[in-house]
């Protein structure tokens, strides 16, 4: 009878790692680390610049939290400047969104300058023509003047401007505000004496008083953005379109209650964001039960110590700076008020 041998014992090797191979190993695995967050970077560089919505994050309001089909309200609040800014982001985002089957654009503005109140009004109107769907409009506490002509999107869709029962709007007119210093500076025995190529240059200092023919020429400019403002009304509300001397009577600047905005046609109904929600849901011939509604809002910077600050100045407005050149601009304005940029808290754009 063989024996069996007796199987060797297993043999354990140990592998000790020198000092300068766990160095090796620690740059080798910080390399891949940082390379990773470069092309990460990268990719949001890349990204952001194909970015037209400023980065805006969109928020449920209400309805069923999974339903594809949409309804978008876009804000527009504050008063008016340049335009390009966080309405038209909205726009964008909106425009990219295929799922966004009706829009109401909630209006608490008193207005602004001339040409960023017609950049909103266009980029809308453009928005409503190429997606093709309906837009209806709710005001909120102030729709009026450069507010009011933004509202002129909705085009002539019947019963698609809501006004709440304590909203102001109307004061269809222009302004470009002057004011004359030059008695306090003679006062104070100081002199204007800039330089320009021409006199007319100067038209719109204040600290020499307007010349009448000066005055005329200004008169000139204003007229032709007020029948800029007038045709814009007459194609968002048909009644003035067909009744011109209408519209004349109530383009003063006057402003309006809601209930004497219905009376005088300046809006069709009285109600509130839920009534121009479920007006827009009726023109799509969308469900309640069947359509989320979502809003958008301003995006914060991320990694920033700041980030909370920089969302409060942005809605907030301009800086100190910038609000005083922009005082001292002689630009017209669509606007309720005669100070604009001082009595401004925020701004739409």
């Amino acid at each position: 009878m063989s024996t069996i041998p007796n199987p060797m014992p297993p043999t354990v090797v140990v592998y000790t790692q020198s000092g300068w191979s766990r160095f090796w190993s620690w740059i080798g695995w910080l390399g891949f680390f940082t390379v990773g967050m470069i092309l990460l970077g990268q990719w949001a560089m890349l990204a952001d610049y194909f970015d037209t919505t400023g980065g805006i994050e969109e928020k449920y309001v209400s309805g069923p939290k999974l339903s594809e089909d949409k309804l978008a309200v876009i804000t527009v609040s504050g008063v008016i400047l340049e335009g390009e800014g966080f309405v038209k982001h909205q726009i964008e985002k909106v425009k990219a969104d295929k799922n966004v089957k009706a829009i109401v654009v909630r209006i608490d503005s008193p207005g602004g300058t001339v040409s960023g109140s017609d950049y909103i009004y266009h980029h809308l109107k453009q928005l409503r023509e190429e997606k093709d769907v309906p837009l209806v409009v709710s005001m909120g506490g102030v729709a009026a003047s450069g507010g009011y002509y933004v509202a002129m999107a909705v085009g002539d869709q019947p019963d698609s401007i809501f006004a709440e029962p304590t909203t102001t709007t109307g004061s269809i007119g222009v302004m470009i505000p002057h004011y004359d210093i030059s008695g306090l500076l003679a006062r104070l025995d100081i002199k204007d004496d800039s330089l320009a190529t021409h006199e007319r240059k100067l038209m719109l200092s204040m600290t020499r008083p307007m010349s009448p023919e000066d005055r005329k020429i200004v008169e000139g400019h204003i007229q032709d953005m007020f029948d800029r403002f007038k045709t814009v009304v007459k194609q968002g509300r048909p009644h003035f379109a067909n009744n011109p001397a209408d519209l004349d009577k109530l383009a003063t600047g006057e402003i309006f209650t809601a209930p004497r905005a219905v009376e005088h046609k300046l809006v069709d109904k009285i109600g509130f964001l839920e009534d121009a929600i479920d007006r827009a849901l009726e023109l799509a011939s969308l469900s309640k039960d069947k359509t989320r509604v979502v809003r958008y809002k301003r995006p914060l910077a991320l990694f920033s110590p700041w980030s909370v600050a920089s969302e409060n100045r942005l809605a907030a407005g301009r800086s100190d700076v910038a609000t005083l050149l922009d005082l001292a601009a002689p630009r017209a304005w669509y606007l309720m008020a005669g100070w604009p940029a001082v009595l401004s808290t925020h701004r739409a754009d």
